[in-house]
């Protein structure tokens, strides 16, 4: 991937393999002196068993330049949380483990319940809002960045080159969102980016005319990738959606709150690798078919917030233009996948874009017969102005676990 096309919406940082990591690295560890990074890991507790964390913890043991590292677990008792404190003692860094499963953090969350600003739901969302509710409680950083935990394929330079952009000083990025091919094991991989949200994005643009977010979208090479850089200023404002919308509401929220100059992608790998969600076509509430439902929504309503008017008919169009299109670039990426001696299944290929033109008009009767639906966990300055007090009770929750469970 190492080309210099620029499409002129946003910029788009390239690898052209000229400069070395610990030539970055050690800038890098410069900038930190006067502005420090740090990382959030959402983490699920069975990732802890997986084959990709080990790796990750041994490449982040590298990293000089970090501050902290801040690792949201959900889904963990007490021995497992236990057990996560002993296997993230590897890292060099200042790191805290917050178990989102905690009696602390359960009355926290019971305190937002009452505020009537308790996130929607369990999960990624939830768990990354929480995590930087506790990054902007420190108040000591200028740049953070999130990645995922499955990335079998991780290396410390998709870290480097990923806050690079935000935390160079003379750069004017707030948001730096990453890209990468997606490939393993001999094929050619993500489905949702080729083979919902790409065609969906062409078909929204002939169904409801040119709009500048269509445009800002399609920018992005890989707008699912788990991977974000921020400037800290902006996090108390962010909005931050509870489901498999998360990634898309990011990139809608730097859309709503900055310029397009603010914002760039960077190519942080050559190959990336991560866990592999099922189809789930049986089950609407599981795997891809949850997800694209999700991604789907987030679409419509970030639109309908700009003034597109959406309707039953206008669902049904869409869904027969998505399909067309679709189906073309599957025939593009077969090509692209051969060309390049890799495997794609045409079969499976078609079934999950009949899932996802199915699950295009499930989203949009959602979204069309839940007008008050609220889609987005509140903002931090909207919970630190319903109460001053929660920020440090949850930092001093987050450390109460930490001690008592050491």
């Amino acid at each position: 991937m190492a080309d210099f096309h620029q499409n002129g919406n946003i910029t788009t940082l390239h690898n052209l393999r000229t400069r070395s990591v610990p030539e970055m690295t050690q800038e890098l560890a410069s900038f930190a002196q006067t502005r420090k990074i740090s990382l959030i890991l959402p983490c699920l507790y069975s990732e802890l068993e997986g084959p990709a964390m080990p790796n990750i913890l041994q490449e982040l043991s590298q990293v000089s330049y970090l501050h902290r590292i801040i690792i949201g677990l959900d889904r963990a008792d007490e021995t497992q949380f236990l057990h996560a404190k002993e296997f993230f003692a590897g890292l060099n860094q200042n790191h805290i483990v917050i178990w989102n499963d905690s009696p602390r953090m359960q009355e926290m969350g019971a305190r937002l319940e009452q505020l009537g600003l308790a996130p929607a739901e369990q999960g990624k969302g939830k768990n990354v809002w929480s995590s930087l509710g506790y990054l902007i409680g420190c108040a000591d950083s200028a740049v953070m960045a999130i990645h995922d935990c499955d990335i079998v394929t991780y290396t410390n330079e998709m870290l480097a080159r990923l806050v690079y952009p935000v935390a160079n000083p003379n750069f004017p990025y707030q948001v730096a969102k990453g890209y990468y091919p997606r490939i393993g094991e001999g094929k050619l991989n993500g489905r949702v980016t080729r083979l919902l949200v790409s065609p969906l994005l062409i078909a929204l643009k002939r169904v409801v005319g040119d709009r500048d977010y269509i445009d800002y979208l399609r920018s992005f090479r890989y707008p699912l990738s788990g991977e974000f850089a921020m400037r800290t200023a902006i996090l108390p404002d962010l909005r931050i959606p509870s489901d498999w919308g998360l990634e898309i509401g990011v990139l809608s929220e730097a859309w709503r709150n900055l310029a397009p100059k603010a914002v760039c992608q960077v190519e942080i790998s050559d190959a990336y690798d991560h866990k592999h969600q099922d189809l789930s076509e049986g089950d609407t509430d599981a795997g891809l078919s949850r997800m694209s439902t999700d991604i789907c929504k987030a679409i419509f309503r970030k639109l309908a917030a700009d003034g597109t008017v959406f309707t039953p008919n206008v669902f049904r169009t869409l869904k027969a233009t998505y399909y067309r299109i679709a189906l073309d670039l599957m025939d593009a990426y077969y090509n692209d996948a051969k060309m390049n001696g890799l495997a794609i299944d045409r079969h499976k290929e078609e079934r999950a874009i009949e899932l996802f033109a199915e699950n295009l008009m499930r989203a949009g009767q959602i979204f069309l017969e839940n007008p008050h639906e609220t889609p987005f966990i509140p903002t931090w300055n909207r919970v630190h102005s319903a109460d001053p007090d929660f920020l440090s009770d949850l930092r001093a929750a987050a450390a109460a676990d930490e001690k008592e469970f050491s």
